[in-house]
């Protein structure tokens, strides 16, 4: 346990100092804003998707180091995948982060998290949960086309 806790504590010390994809994505086709009220985390998210795929991703914003780091991996884990792959690893990490089965597991296999299971040390840090999981929301949002600002309230 003590080496995946130095794993997740490193991943998310490296992502938060260089995170990954974070510039404004100009040919984007799809943007969406995430505001975590709880923390003052805040995230521009640029999608362009092409054939159903998530061809680029990126992000902007500002937060805390856990908000920047799995926005930052989750960009490296989404990019090139479908939009229906990117959802169903939307309900894993959401699962993994909280414990809790979402209502749209249970169709199909699980897809693997890889380097994202460093973040299941998140859930036994409640107040942290939301930071983790805003730019998952951020993105689901935006995939299935919403307008509005995401929130985790």
């Amino acid at each position: 346990m003590s080496d995946l806790r130095d794993l997740y504590q490193e991943m998310i010390l490296d992502h938060q100092r260089h995170p990954r994809n974070f510039c404004v994505l100009p040919d984007a086709t799809r943007q969406q804003e995430g505001y975590n009220l709880l923390c003052g985390d805040r995230i521009t998210l640029y999608l362009k998707l092409r054939d159903n795929r998530i061809e680029n991703i990126s992000f902007q914003g500002s937060g805390c180091a856990i908000s920047t780091a799995s926005a930052s991996v989750m960009t490296e884990s989404v990019k090139g995948k479908t939009i229906e792959e990117a959802l169903a690893l939307f309900e894993a990490f959401h699962e993994l982060v909280t414990g809790q089965v979402s209502p749209g597991a249970g169709r199909g296999p699980r897809p693997s998290l890889g380097k994202l299971a460093v973040f299941s040390g998140v859930r036994e840090f409640p107040v942290r949960v939301k930071c983790a999981t805003l730019a998952w929301h951020t993105l689901r949002a935006a995939l299935e086309g919403r307008q509005e600002t995401v929130s985790t309230e």
